[in-house]
């Protein structure tokens, strides 16, 4: 009774498709009358003055759609929006070349947005659903999904789902992939139509830096906090210090390069040993954060613009 009134109506939504799923009851009690579509009882009891009663019997049957959800529409979006929201994305907030920018909008309010960028030259997975296709082809024909993210005031209510869902077709090219780490836990890619092709779990190099990190006292779970892993660092031993810096020499990896050299991340192997053995705590916290980043199990994901058709 003392939320607003959107974040009343998320929450009954949500209590009654959990209480639903669990088999549970839930007994309601407020003063407010709008929250009937989103708990969708099956008996609503309405008690006014007196012996002013009135009590209805529905199907007991869950609501499928928050009632907000239908006052949200996707609309062509821009950069800024991206910006707006970007801090409530786990990743970068750095994107290269984006193809298209949609975003979710309630009358004015910016409930989300997702970004379409041109296609990386290799992505894993994609061999298994594409053949060999030159740059060229590549922009002409293939878009990545690179960033979808909903203000946390509307999750938990399918807007992820319906974001690409209505998205994909607009792209502009036959096909879209997306490469994601949520997509493993939450498959909000495949309820919009999306297919989940393959996962590619952390590589052998990533996993020895893992151990490292962990022997010289790391918790793995918290190395997506540069905060976190640059304390940490400062309160290690020089032989420490010098033993992850070897890790990382020693399990190079091209995310690794590609920090100290943006446009050649195969190569300069011995200047990347002067780089890693000569960086500051600052630099080499943040390698330590892509190596986070590194150890998550990722989701190939693909959709095709003749699969919708068929």
């Amino acid at each position: 009774s003392t939320l607003d009134r959107d974040t009343a109506k998320i929450v009954a939504f949500n209590l009654q498709k959990i209480a639903r799923k669990e088999g549970k009851a839930v007994i309601a009690a407020t003063t407010h009358t709008d929250l009937l579509g989103d708990l969708n009882p099956s008996v609503h009891i309405h008690k006014r003055f007196g012996k002013e009663i009135s009590v209805n019997y529905y199907p007991n049957e869950p609501n499928r759609e928050c009632s907000l959800v239908k006052e949200i529409h996707v609309k062509e979006g821009t950069f800024e929006d991206w910006k707006k929201l970007a801090g409530f994305h786990y990743r970068s907030h750095r994107i290269a070349a984006p193809r298209k920018i949609f975003c979710l909008k309630r009358e004015d309010e910016l409930c989300g947005v997702i970004v379409y960028c041109y296609p990386p030259p290799a992505c894993f997975g994609r061999r298994k659903v594409l053949p060999k296709m030159s740059m060229k082809e590549l922009n002409q024909k293939l878009s990545i999904i690179s960033r979808a993210v909903v203000h946390p005031k509307y999750r938990t209510v399918g807007l992820g789902v319906k974001l690409v869902r209505e998205t994909l077709p607009l792209a502009g090219t036959l096909y879209v992939e997306m490469v994601a780490v949520m997509a493993k836990y939450n498959p909000f890619a495949e309820k919009a139509g999306m297919q989940k092709i393959t996962e590619q779990p952390p590589s052998k190099k990533v996993l020895a830096i893992a151990s490292v990190l962990i022997s010289t006292g790391f918790n793995i779970q918290l190395l997506g906090s540069e905060k976190y892993v640059a304390k940490k660092l400062q309160s290690l031993k020089a032989e420490d210090l010098a033993k992850i810096r070897e890790a990382f020499i020693h399990n190079k990896v091209p995310r690794f390069m590609k920090y100290f050299f943006p446009h050649d991340p195969y190569g300069r192997m011995e200047l990347y040993r002067e780089k890693v053995r000569e960086a500051s705590l600052e630099k080499l916290a943040h390698l330590i954060k892509v190596c986070g980043l590194l150890l998550q199990t990722k989701v190939y994901l693909f959709w095709s613009s003749d699969s919708r058709a068929d």
